[in-house]
């Protein structure tokens, strides 16, 4: 009997402790991906860029610089500064102007008229900000694929 009130007693002790520690703060891979590209009447684009907070807490986005790699051609470099903050486990869209190499605007050519996917590639470093803490420089290198969007001329998704 009074081992088993030791027991009670000691796994009583331990719930009280675990619930003094509050939520866990993780600070975990942002991740960027090409919510939508927009090819505007002068050839440069409007780039959709979604960015990714896994994080528990609040990040501030600081800068992006990703290469940008259009059906294998470089297309150029992504630079701008977003200075937005997004919520734990969240996203949040910022538009950036962008004026490709002319190799990758006829690779977005093609897949506009062509109505087929468009694989793409990011690759570099977004700095971003966790809440209460300095900022932190992250490597991203992201595959995916964009579709030409029905009834939306010279956009892609």
């Amino acid at each position: 009997m009074i081992h088993r009130r030791s027991l009670i007693l000691m796994a009583a002790t331990v719930a009280l402790l675990a619930a003094c520690g509050g939520p866990v703060r993780r600070v975990s891979e942002p991740a960027a991906s090409i919510q939508q590209l927009t090819v505007n009447a002068d050839g440069s684009w409007k780039v959709e860029l979604r960015l990714q907070n896994y994080s528990s807490i609040p990040m501030r986005f600081d800068s992006v610089k990703l290469a940008i790699t259009v059906n294998t051609q470089d297309a150029g470099t992504l630079t701008g500064s977003p200075a937005i903050s997004i919520g734990p486990e969240s996203a949040d869209v910022v538009s950036l102007a962008f004026m490709p190499a002319g190799i990758a605007k006829i690779a977005v050519a093609d897949a506009l008229s062509g109505r087929h996917a468009l694989p793409y590639t990011l690759k570099g470093t977004v700095m971003a900000t966790p809440e209460e803490a300095k900022a932190r420089s992250f490597d991203l290198d992201v595959r995916n694929t964009l579709n030409p969007v029905p009834g939306l001329d010279g956009a892609l998704r």
